[in-house]
């Protein structure tokens, strides 16, 4: 039987007393409905699963005994970046929620001169928020032992400026100058792949990837949405260089 895996973030450690944040001991004690003495692994994205039972499960507490730990080896070779336009809605966190599946290391989500979802300060703390919440979720389905981090939004323009330097870095484009039957990358190469928010890429923002390094890739002849673009382009790369078998 598949053991319920929980993300927590604290420091975790075998043979360890751990008392679950209220959203994991909810889903464990009344949506699931486990019991004093049910295993469940933890993982804090250390890389390590931390296998242990419940020891005390009130209305108020669950407490976790940790009685062993194993590392975990499920990350992909190919390191992957997205740079996402934020999307609307529930588009935004299907985004991030399949690409932790399929494997990225990091997220930058980002608006530009053609977005439609604007942020104010507040809103913008909520949603990152959410959204680690939703990468956290992703890597306890999938398996992961690493959560990858999802940087605060910015915009284009500063999230380029604050890229580590180097990396292969890609845009879709159907008339782009490169393609997949031509594509190299080397093993210790980070790849960075930028898609645009709904309303696409504007003149103005494709001139300020290109200056930062950005190559125009062939993904086919179609024009993709953003929900379907980054995730068809993560999956095709992982196929190719990563650990899609």
């Amino acid at each position: 039987m598949r053991l319920t895996r929980v993300y927590v973030d604290a420091d975790l450690a075998a043979r360890r007393e751990v008392v679950l944040p209220e959203g994991p001991a909810t889903h464990l004690a009344r949506v699931l409905r486990h019991e004093v003495g049910d295993a469940c692994v933890l993982f804090n994205g250390d890389g390590r699963d931390y296998h242990g039972r419940i020891c005390a499960l009130g209305k108020r507490e669950v407490r976790v005994e940790i009685v062993s730990v194993e590392e975990v080896a499920r990350e992909s070779s190919l390191r992957l970046v997205l740079l996402q336009g934020i999307a609307r809605g529930e588009k935004m966190d299907l985004i991030l929620q399949k690409a932790t599946e399929l494997g990225v290391s990091a997220l930058h989500p980002l608006w530009s001169q053609r977005s439609e979802v604007k942020l104010d300060e507040a809103r913008a703390e909520k949603r990152l928020a959410h959204w680690r919440s939703v990468v956290g979720s992703a890597c306890e389905q999938s398996g992961r032992a690493r959560v990858p981090p999802v940087s605060a939004p910015r915009s284009l323009q500063a999230t380029l400026a604050a890229l580590d330097p180097g990396g292969l870095r890609l845009i879709l484009d159907p008339e782009g100058e490169l393609s997949f039957s031509t594509l190299q990358v080397d093993a210790d190469t980070p790849v960075l792949v930028a898609i645009g928010p709904e309303g696409g890429w504007s003149p103005l923002d494709r001139q300020q990837l290109r200056d930062a390094g950005f190559q125009g890739l062939r993904l086919g002849p179609r024009i993709l949405r953003t929900e379907t673009a980054g995730l068809a382009a993560i999956a095709a790369l992982q196929a190719r260089f990563g650990d899609l078998a």
